[in-house]
């Protein structure tokens, strides 16, 4: 074990216990809520409970997570768990919370361990110092261990997908990528350049000859099956009481509108500020006047409406994401290297920012986690993480209030 790394982590988890009395945003209420749901509640209710605006909403893999988490919590306060419609913050709420958080990111810094011991590139030196950026991410600050989620649990599992991956084990890759999305759907956005890495570097890593044909179909079928099993395992128990509808509802509320509470910077919030633009010039040089519609990006329920530009569909945004995914996934399919890899996880991280419906600010973490193992690699990628880095981190500083 990396001794300076240890000596890190420590420092690091000093640092979040310090920020445990900190601001705390409305998500500290929703996981709340949610360790109240799923202890209180048989598994039949989970995902109809509503007592709370702060519904479940996360696949039944984190919805088990927090059951775990729910066990202790007679230890430090017994009305943790009550089922409530308004806001309950007790210290020893606050506590135990705090310090699940802290605790799972046990799994982030396991994965960054394997990666300094496991990953073949640069020096041990220089990927213990990458290691340690991400695991002091001031992203993962921000949004974790003030604002509130578990976002360093689950880069872990991501992490430890793409050591995998890298190690040349893409069966134990595809697991933890299957894994993860049953946590968190919005890694979605990466399953194309996972779809595409395993099929050129797994399935069919010497082309479409009829010699590999029957052997390809063979490894496609091993690896469906992983995927499918895990995805079984997760869902298996709703489909079973005919509640698989009533959960993608939840997954998938696509009426919450195009853009999030908080301004995400990306092409959505350009075309919002455009139809504001034009509305604004249109009544100034017309004259007249214009209905305005409501704000775009509050996060209510059919909140999504422009003026004069054309309404975006959901569609829109698959469509756009997708498009400007293919070029990465193209270059990845030509040649399935661990480092175009990581590269295309990147790239389809940033499409899926830039494009996708109701982007949270935060899924910025999505393009700077992975790029930071490849900062160390070149100076190409390295100017691009800083502008990156700097970049999105100033875009989660609203999430400081």
């Amino acid at each position: 074990m990396s001794s300076a790394f240890l000596q890190v982590a420590l420092v690091g988890t000093l640092l979040k216990l310090l920020l445990v009395p900190s601001y705390r945003s409305t998500d500290f209420d929703v996981h709340r809520n949610w360790l109240a749901i799923t202890r209180t509640l048989p598994v039949s209710q989970w995902y109809y409970e509503a007592t709370s605006e702060w519904t479940l909403d996360y696949p039944p893999f984190f919805a088990w997570f927090e059951y775990i988490l729910s066990l202790p919590v007679g230890w430090f306060d017994p009305h943790i768990t009550t089922i409530m419609a308004d806001p309950y913050q007790s210290w020893p709420c606050i506590l135990y919370q705090r310090l699940t958080v802290m605790l799972t990111d046990g799994l982030l810094y396991y994965a960054l361990h394997r990666f300094i011991n496991e990953a073949p590139w640069r020096s041990r030196q220089e990927r213990t110092i990458m290691a340690a950026g991400i695991f002091l991410n001031v992203g993962l600050f921000i949004v974790d261990h003030i604002h509130f989620q578990y976002n360093g649990c689950l880069y872990g599992m991501l992490l430890m997908s793409i050591v995998e991956a890298v190690k040349n084990r893409p069966l134990r890759a595809a697991a933890w990528f299957a894994i993860l999305l049953n946590f968190k759907h919005i890694f979605l956005y990466l399953a194309p350049a996972y779809f595409v890495y395993l099929l050129r570097a797994y399935c069919f890593p010497h082309g479409w000859s009829r010699t590999w044909l029957h052997r390809g179909l063979a490894r496609t079928a091993t690896l469906g099956g992983i995927v499918v099993g895990i995805t079984l395992l997760s869902f298996g128990p709703f489909i079973a009481m005919g509640q698989l509808g009533q959960v993608m509802s939840r997954l998938f509320p696509f009426k919450r509108g195009l853009c999030h509470a908080y301004w995400a910077p990306n092409f959505w919030a350009l075309y919002s500020f455009a139809d504001r633009l034009s509305l604004a010039v249109a009544k100034s040089v017309l004259r007249r006047d214009i209905a305005v519609p409501a704000a775009m990006t509050r996060g209510l329920v059919g909140d999504t409406s422009y003026g004069l530009l054309p309404d975006i569909k959901p569609w829109h945004t698959f469509a756009l994401t997708l498009l400007f995914q293919l070029p990465a996934l193209v270059s990845l399919f030509r040649r399935p290297t661990a480092k175009r890899f990581i590269h295309a996880l990147v790239l389809c991280g940033y499409a899926s920012f830039l494009f996708g419906w109701h982007v949270h600010e935060k899924a910025v973490l999505l393009m700077i986690i992975p790029l930071s193992l490849l900062a160390i690699e070149s100076k190409r990628d390295l100017r691009i993480f800083v502008l990156l880095s700097a970049a999105g981190h100033v875009s989660l500083l609203p999430l400081l209030f």
